[in-house]
């Protein structure tokens, strides 16, 4: 389930981050990376995907 995941998070950071933690603060400062920079937002979803 994880790597379906990691897929989703590669083509939309805050919702992997979502599907894995919910509205907590991970995802709302995954959107704050995404929006300054697409990459900054992937290196986060993956690392809270692979992290819990």
């Amino acid at each position: 389930m994880d790597i379906l995941r990691i897929l989703i998070s590669v083509l939309l950071p805050p919702l992997g981050v979502f599907l894995k933690v919910g509205l907590g603060g991970a995802f709302w400062l995954n959107i704050l990376l995404t929006l300054l920079g697409y990459l900054p937002g992937v290196i986060h979803a993956v690392y809270i995907i692979a992290s819990r």
